[in-house]
């Protein structure tokens, strides 16, 4: 069919026009999880994206994993992977890509928001102009997405920056700042100077691939064609690629917003200028059948503007782990700051500075002072330059982007706009709320008063009553020193057996360890030492006793000292809120920043629990714990875990008369303590070892509710079509991923 239009002087775009409860600027991973939060909580949501695809710096366009409060399991921060949304992608690429795919994740979140019918996105489509409804107020947002010739004008009345730059809040007028504030401003010790630099740079990576014949390489024009200019030219080598290169940086010393172009010309530069030289010095022959198979089109962005809020993230927040009334996410990743010259610079290309635990994050720093419908998530929210070091990674921005999702949704419900959810009972619904959606705040429990299962007497077919980890696995030499993670309850510490294999006879100095804080899992307070003698011999029951009490709920660690010639053995037992560490190194502590141990899990298939055995813990894995409101290992697993030996584990809720139920909630056990790093780096595992794979939930007389076959998600929610009356609930578990004993973390029960 022919179209013809006759000639006019001018012609506008076509233009679609979209109205919604909440615009979201930026489709990275804090954009995704803002925004699929508000439209689970039943919000109309569009989401404009400048890219193809969705993840921003975990897409497939620049290949950089998730990571956030785990540190790559390399800190001592346990079970911190952070929950909720991200959690539910993490786990869900883990099961689907193990391998790492980077292609594959951009499938994992386009599949995610096609799932919900109330979010709209919209690819391609940067946003370019900001019309305003009022001072201080945003009205309608415009982007153009040259793909289909189209611009779109949103309006709404709240608005969430999720942009990496903030052009949303730069168009809208909103404050912000850019570069490293002066030591005195916040007390920070680690506020950098001006040798340092104040701007982290950009970072673009290329893959390479064995063909499996020779291949040529022709740089082009602009390449670098002698790197021995670069520091660190003497590092490169035929098998670094990808993320191992996250150090070919540029960029802190211009303006990483405007700038980015010319940053990007300069690492391509720089990266064709390395390949140039790993195919063509002749310095390496293993690159002979090597091409070069992908190289970033766009630079991973790590700081540009950062917006005020109504209260500054600062290092002493970080380190000092400071509890904010508004806490609503937390953090864990280092104060990881970079020299502004990067792969230019003579200095290390990064530094890191670690607390001892957890620190939480206030909602106030997620809304902006001065445009009062505007919400901010990701890496420009309010922190200072030197606490952005931490709270800039994906991890941590998803986790608080879910924050802001359901604070947009209690906007709406209530005809409010940020700052007022601050007043209570407002806050204390959004912190709950955000409990009841899987989220994780540290100190805040789960106290929601419309669950039913809190008012239950609960019951269990079995519960785990002492720690039998037996001998059957590995050898652990004892070249460093090794612990056990204990969870105890208070009372007198009870007596421990560890097997130990000597090449003659020695004796060991075993220390009973446990953190300044009861959540915290820095292992920097000695409660008892002794000294043990072993004879030589392979496999010898070491009974180990202190004479100490626990005050409170806390992990204990039973550590044993280096020892030449010794191992400990190892068990092939996985259990919930059961850990073995190495001690790997130590933080020094200067500049406001404390000196400890880090001690470090092993990662499966390794990290083998120490083969131990111990009664007295008898109510530290019970039924009640799915209802204690937290669904995480903190100050003990908090977890219901059933006996080693139990055939059909199952939980019982019995109420004094007849409830009408029509919602339940489950948490399983996916390891929070694995980093499930999203690309590059390949796992073990697919679905998590200690996850429950199989479950029917029933209600009074036997009837059949809900069941599951195949599931490896934290948390499942089962949604009854009409509510059931009913005296008696139970959750069987029908199958597991692996011998751990089946384990529970929370169940929640809503009626209509």
């Amino acid at each position: 069919m022919l179209r013809t239009e006759p000639a006019v002087d001018q012609r506008e775009l076509h233009s679609v026009t979209l109205e919604a409860d909440l615009v979201v600027v930026g489709g990275g991973l804090a954009g995704v999880c803002a925004a699929v939060t508000a439209a689970r909580q039943g919000l109309e949501v569009v989401l404009l994206h400048d890219r193809p695809v969705l993840g921003g710096n975990s897409s497939s366009e620049i290949r950089l994993w998730v990571l956030g409060a785990t540190s790559h399991m390399g800190s001592n921060n346990r079970w911190a992977r952070e929950s909720g949304v991200v959690d539910e992608v993490l786990v869900e690429n883990l099961y689907r890509n193990r391998e790492g795919n980077a292609v594959l994740f951009d499938l994992v979140l386009l599949d995610l928001v096609a799932a919900e019918p109330r979010l709209t996105v919209l690819l391609n489509t940067p946003c370019h102009a900001v019309t305003m409804a009022a001072p201080g107020t945003i009205g309608t947002v415009e982007g153009f997405c040259a793909q289909n010739s189209t611009r779109y004008r949103v309006t709404a009345p709240l608005f969430c920056d999720a942009s990496g730059d903030g052009v949303l809040g730069y168009l809208a007028g909103a404050a912000f700042r850019v570069g490293a504030e002066a030591a005195a401003e916040f007390d920070e010790p680690l506020a950098p100077d001006e040798e340092f630099g104040s701007l982290l740079g950009h970072s673009l990576y290329f893959y390479s691939r064995d063909t499996g014949q020779p291949v040529t390489f022709v740089p082009p024009s602009y390449a670098l064609t002698d790197i021995t200019g670069l520091p660190r030219w003497r590092s490169f080598n035929a098998q670094s690629n990808g993320l191992q290169l996250w150090w070919l940086e540029w960029g802190g010393r211009g303006d990483t917003v405007h700038d980015t172009e010319a940053i990007k010309w300069e690492l391509w530069r720089v990266a064709l200028g390395v390949w140039h030289h790993i195919k063509n010095s002749g310095q390496f022959p293993d690159a002979a059948n090597l091409t070069l198979e992908w190289l970033g089109q766009i630079p991973g962005k790590r700081e540009s503007r950062r917006f005020e809020g109504d209260t500054w993230l600062t290092q002493r927040d970080i380190i000092e782990q400071r509890q904010p009334f508004d806490a609503v996410g937390y953090g864990g990743w280092s104060i990881d700051l970079h020299p502004a010259d990067g792969v230019y610079g003579s200095r290390p290309s990064s530094y890191h500075w670690h607390s001892r635990g957890v620190y939480p994050i206030p909602f106030r720093t997620l809304y902006s002072r001065n445009v009062g419908n505007l919400l901010l998530a990701g890496r420009i929210v309010g922190s200072s330059h030197v606490a952005f070091g931490s709270t800039r990674v994906m991890g941590t921005c998803a986790h608080s982007a879910q924050a802001v999702g359901l604070a947009a949704a209690l906007c709406r419900r209530h005809d409010l706009l940020p700052r007022d959810l601050l007043k209570p009972p407002r806050l204390t619904e959004l912190q709950q709320g955000l409990l009841r959606a899987g989220q994780f705040i540290p100190h805040i429990a789960g106290a929601d008063p419309a669950d039913l299962a809190r008012q239950a007497q609960i019951s269990a077919s079995s519960s785990l009553q002492n720690l039998w980890l037996p001998a059957d696995g590995p050898l652990l030499p004892l070249e460093v020193a090794r612990a056990q993670m204990i969870p105890l309850k208070p009372g007198p510490v009870p007596t421990f057996t560890l097997t130990v294999c000597a090449e003659q006879a020695t004796v060991l100095t075993v220390r009973l360890l446990t953190s300044d804080r009861p959540t915290n899992h820095t292992p920097d307070v000695e409660l008892a030492s002794c000294q043990v003698a072993v004879g030589a011999g392979d496999d010898q029951a070491v009974e180990i006793s202190f004479d100490v009490s626990i005050d409170q709920p806390r992990y204990v660690f039973l550590a044993v000292e280096p020892a030449p010639g010794v191992a400990l053995r190892g068990s092939q037992q996985r259990l919930t809120g059961v850990l073995a560490l190495a001690r790997r190194g130590r933080q020094a502590g200067g500049q406001g920043v404390e000196g400890f141990d880090f001690w470090c899990p092993g990662r499966r298939p390794g990290g083998h629990n120490l083969a131990l055995a111990s009664a007295g813990l008898t109510t530290v894995f019970a039924p009640a714990n799915v209802v204690d409101g937290f669904t995480r290992p903190t100050d003990g697993p908090h977890a219901w875990v059933a006996g080693y030996h139990d055939p059909r584990p199952t939980l019982t809720f019995t109420w004094p008369q007849p409830m009408a139920v029509q919602i339940v909630q489950l948490s399983f056990d996916t390891d929070f303590d694995h980093a499930m790093e999203s690309v590059f780096m390949p796992h073990c595992d697919g679905p998590i070892p200690f996850c429950v794979k199989g479950w029917r939930l029933l209600a009074e007389g036997g009837r059949e509710l809900a069941a599951a076959t195949d599931n490896h998600q934290t948390r499942r929610v089962v949604e009854l079509a009409e509510p059931i009356v009913t005296q008696v609930l139970q959750l069987e578990v029908t199958d597991r991923w692996s011998p751990a004993p089946a384990a529970v973390f929370e169940v929640r029960v809503y009626g209509p």
